[in-house]
């Protein structure tokens, strides 16, 4: 016998309640009724869903499943019924995880809610690399090249930091080739290896004064004329443009690094997941300032 959906919901929102008693509360939904429904449903399925005890409900293996199921599709609906309301035919909530450093996307994701009035986001700002099944997170944009086994990888754009530093420091301390860069004071991006940067054809190994995982402490003590180091082009411009900072070795480029979109799998992707995808390859150039 098929699962009469108003059952499932209101099995599902008995046990993320904890109690039918709760469920009753919550739903405004008399307790009988939910007691009633709940073992019609799991009558018409054969199966035991729910133990009742003295300190609420205890799922079985076989409630487990269909909770775990249930949640997916109602969600699912749930989404589909607001697209059916909204003119934009996009609606729910997004996660994502993005790094730290990269504040030039928070005009990016105003930008598409805006077009898509019925979206909300969940924003997971950290530069660990994120599981993104256990993190329940739709999308992580990630900066390099080094992926993940099982998802899905699309570049967006690319850029290259850039070398910088003060004009004060530069007239005390001057680079005229990559290899001064050893003789003056720097700060480096922490990574797993030695400190080291590749400019053009030259590798240069630093002994830093300074290592972190922080752009802008980076770009700070530049300003501050205390060091040379490298930051991302969207953080450098406007030091650069107003003359705050200089780059001391124009013609040794660093390397360009991918700003890349992660999920979990492209055939599983939602409306919205796929949406913002797109709207991010065809916008996030220009959010970053990146010629393209």
């Amino acid at each position: 016998m098929p699962m009469d959906l108003n059952a499932v919901k209101l099995f599902v929102q008995a046990a993320e309640a904890g109690s039918i008693s709760e469920a009753a509360r919550r739903t405004g939904i008399p307790l009988p009724t939910i007691s009633r429904q709940l073992r019609k449903l799991e009558d018409d399925l054969g199966m035991h869903l729910l133990d009742r005890g003295p300190r609420g409900l205890a799922l079985t293996p076989a409630g487990n499943q269909l909770l775990s199921d249930a949640q997916a599709a109602l969600a699912s609906l749930a989404q589909a019924e607001q697209r059916l309301h909204d003119a934009s035919g996009m609606a729910g909530r997004l996660r994502i995880s993005i790094p730290p450093h990269l504040e030039a996307l928070w005009q990016l994701l105003r930008a598409f809610g805006g077009q898509y009035p019925a979206v909300t986001f969940e924003v997971f700002v950290t530069d660990r690399r994120v599981d993104l099944v256990a993190d329940g997170i739709d999308v992580a944009l990630r900066v390099g090249e080094r992926g993940t086994a099982g998802y899905v990888g699309r570049t967006l754009t690319r850029y290259r930091h850039r070398l910088v530093a003060s004009p004060k420091f530069l007239a005390a301390h001057p680079i005229k080739t990559p290899m001064d860069l050893t003789r003056v004071p720097c700060a480096c991006w922490r990574s797993l290896g030695s400190s080291v940067w590749h400019l053009g054809d030259t590798v240069v190994n630093l002994d830093p004064v300074l290592v972190t995982n922080d752009y802008p402490h980076l770009l700070w003590l530049a300003e501050a004329g205390d060091v040379v180091t490298e930051v991302p082009p969207f953080l450098a411009a406007r030091g650069l443009a107003q003359g705050r900072l200089v780059e001391p070795l124009p013609e040794h480029a660093l390397p360009d690094v991918p700003l890349r979109a992660l999920v979990v799998e492209r055939r599983s992707m939602s409306p919205l997941v796929r949406q913002f995808l797109e709207y991010c390859s065809e916008n996030v150039a220009q959010a970053l300032a990146v010629p393209v």
